[in-house]
């Protein structure tokens, strides 16, 4: 067993290098057991060719969005249902894997209007504008941009919290020798994110989008920090009035937050549809035994991409971020 968890582990590190932690977790600053390769680029200064942007239906340039009024609204009858949500999913390799499900899951349950932008090996200050800096997201996808263009309800943020350093606008910071550094860059950057997301919609005379930070399952390799970075979302969502989901809850196990593993029970819901029951005796697989990170049971790829087979973990992850938003339109 643990044979197979650690060639899953080096497997995984040198097939993605996208979003893990290969620091120890011993509080000594280790050194990271294995670099992560390159960011693939279409040419020598292109963005990476992994995004897979759905497009929301667009509004009209220069014109604030209307919500439509509801038949005998102005005759003091009750107003009809809210329009649907038009929500917006940025974020790393894992939302790159779950964006196709989660854009479902939204479309089915809340007719929303969905666009998802993401880009592998990504963290905060990528999608941030004006940072004079190299990053892996171009121009006209960085999150206050896409704001701007299609003047969400929604911003769903999900990042692991990339520490390795090999996010170039991290400037060489990274969780397993500057940890404190690490914590309080990522934390500025999740402030100056949300500022850029309030003030870009500010710009179009547009309302202020929630932005909801997705939290995240267990790291085999560094479960402190992950524990961490959740943290830190939940005290910039309460300071900014947004939201978190806790989809990585949905990942754990009932009795240990943190505790990775690649089994689960299957839930309720995963009894109902047996295919999501991967395992004998009632369980289901979340991870590849050879990838301890994503939840794509599919191979992974060179090139990333949305995952194509069921996978309970995606599956969990999309409907626990799709309850969040659903809970917050009907408000």
């Amino acid at each position: 067993m643990r044979k197979q968890l650690v060639g899953g582990v080096v497997a995984g590190m040198l097939l993605l290098g996208a979003c893990g932690d290969p620091g120890a977790e011993d509080g000594s600053g280790g050194v990271p057991a294995q670099d992560p390769p390159a960011a693939s680029r279409t040419d020598g200064s292109g963005p990476p060719s992994q995004t897979n942007r759905q497009q929301a239906e667009p509004d009209e340039p220069g014109k604030p969005r209307k919500s439509p009024k509801s038949p005998g609204a102005s005759a003091g009858r009750a107003p009809g249902p809210k329009p649907a949500p038009r929500v917006l999913y940025l974020g790393d390799s894992l939302a790159m894997e779950n964006q196709d499900v989660l854009g479902d899951l939204l479309r089915d349950r809340l007719a929303a209007r969905y666009t998802s932008a993401p880009y592998s090996g990504t963290t905060l200050c990528d999608y941030l504008e004006d940072t004079g800096e190299d990053s892996l997201v171009p121009d006209g996808d960085k999150a206050a941009t896409l704001v701007r263009k299609l003047r969400p309800d929604f911003v769903v943020l999900q990042f692991w919290g990339n520490a390795w350093g090999y996010t170039p606008c991290m400037g060489g910071v990274t969780y397993d020798k500057q940890r404190a550094t690490y914590f309080t860059r990522y934390a500025a950057d999740a402030r100056r994110l949300t500022r850029q997301i309030e003030e870009a919609a500010r710009d179009v005379g547009a309302a202020r989008p929630k932005v909801v930070w997705v939290s995240q399952g267990p790291d085999v390799m560094t479960p402190d920090r992950v524990r961490r970075v959740n943290e830190l979302y939940r005290r910039q969502a309460a300071a900014s009035g947004d939201l978190v989901s806790d989809a990585g809850r949905a990942v754990s196990p009932a009795s240990a937050r943190y505790r990775w593993v690649r089994e689960l029970p299957c839930t309720a819901d995963e009894r109902a549809h047996p295919v999501y029951c991967t395992e004998p005796d009632g369980r289901t697989a979340l991870h590849r035994g050879d990838d301890h990170l994503h939840f794509c049971l599919a191979p992974t790829t060179p090139k990333s991409r949305p995952c194509p087979v069921r996978s309970p973990g995606i599956r969990r992850i999309g409907q626990a971020v799709t309850d969040t938003v659903a809970r917050a339109a009907r408000r």
